[in-house]
């Protein structure tokens, strides 16, 4: 063989040799890349919020069930997104989850019929879907909120408590709801229909969708037309709706009203201490997402659900739901230290703030 030709040969070989470790290398990397996707995706657990404007959401559901989830699996992960009010943002976040490799699906809907597709697109793919405060519709395997017709039972019954001798049938109250594609706001209105019919007059009735703008507009329609010295109460269904409500009043000149609210928000809280707000309802955020996520690594992990999820409640489409249902509580100036102050919710110094100091001192917080 000349000189030239062995030159070749080698020069062949070598190449060979390199293309065929490049290809070992690749394949070994591929094998490890998959076998480590495959190992990440059979632990991770999707958790969809529905808005931001709700401030318990990211203050505290998320960290709560992120904090839960790590306890329960110390190598399971959380892949989380929040649909900011937008219930096709969520459909399009449910198909990245999906996508994720999540095996387990925590949502709570921003609207509960457009979210059904989605939950059985998910289910198909053979991942399971835990509906977390709102009952959304479709092949839910479990369901953890509070027994929210009793929620609005409590509204009811604070504002009757709040009126006094004023709670009469001719009491013009003005009712604020919450958005109709919530599951729960119609439980919510049931139970504070069910505390205030025939007790008072419920002479204006709109929905707020959940926004303390539209809330301040609907109320500001209802004095419109009632007249301001005829409204003896408002009943709103959360606190962030009865921000803007309050404000509303305050620019009417209009005080000394019961104002309800639900989900004990800071600045509830804080209203209730200043008078302008007379109660809210707090549904202890740690209890309920301990639960979604006990449920979560349960269905992960192929445990049964039965102890935890004791009671069942039927969906808007129909579907039977195993269900964990908390007790709400109802929170006003008499009872703040011993709820969401004891519960380390919030601290005195939270709450009594520069501009709550002189009220937080008459209501004894300081």
């Amino acid at each position: 063989m000349n000189n030239t030709m062995r030159r070749v040969v080698i020069g062949t070989a070598a190449v060979s040799m390199a293309l065929s470790v490049a290809a070992c290398g690749k394949a070994g990397d591929k094998d490890s890349s998959s076998s480590s996707s495959s190992s990440s995706d059979s632990k991770t657990i999707g958790l969809l919020l529905p808005d931001s404007v709700t401030a318990r959401y990211e203050k505290f559901d998320k960290p709560l069930f992120e904090a839960k989830v790590k306890e329960l699996c110390s190598d399971c992960n959380v892949e989380y997104a929040n649909a900011a009010g937008d219930a096709a943002k969520q459909a399009q976040q449910v198909s990245s989850m999906i996508t994720k490799g999540v095996k387990v699906l925590v949502i709570s809907a921003q609207d509960s019929a457009a979210i059904k597709s989605s939950i059985q697109t998910a289910v198909d793919k053979g991942i399971k879907v835990v509906a977390y405060d709102r009952l959304a519709q479709g092949p839910v395997s479990a369901y953890v909120s509070f027994d929210n017709q009793k929620v609005g039972e409590l509204q009811g019954e604070a504002l009757l408590a709040a009126l006094g001798s004023k709670a009469t049938p001719k009491s013009k109250i003005v009712m604020i709801n919450g958005d109709d594609a919530d599951p729960n706001a119609g439980q919510f209105k049931a139970g504070a229909h069910k505390a205030l019919d025939g007790k008072v007059d419920i002479a204006y009735e709109q929905s707020g969708l959940w926004k303390d703008t539209v809330a301040a507009q609907k109320v500001s329609a209802a004095i419109t037309q009632l007249g301001a010295k005829n409204i003896a109460g408002v009943y709103s269904a959360n606190d962030g709706m009865a921000g803007g409500i309050a404000n509303t009043l305050k620019g009417a000149k209009i005080s000394g009203i019961p104002l309800t609210g639900q989900d004990a928000e800071l600045a509830g809280i804080q209203r209730i201490v200043a008078g302008t707000q007379s109660s809210t309802v707090y549904k202890a955020f740690k209890p309920e997402a301990d639960a979604a996520a006990q449920l979560a690594v349960n269905l992960l992990q192929g445990k049964d659900i039965k102890s935890l999820a004791t009671q069942e409640l039927t969906s808007g489409s129909g579907d039977k739901v195993p269900s964990q249902l908390l007790t709400p509580v109802s929170v006003t100036k008499a009872n703040i230290k011993d709820t969401v102050i004891k519960d380390g919710l919030y601290s005195v110094a939270d709450i009594c703030t520069a501009d709550f100091a002189a009220a937080c001192k008459t209501a004894g917080l300081q």
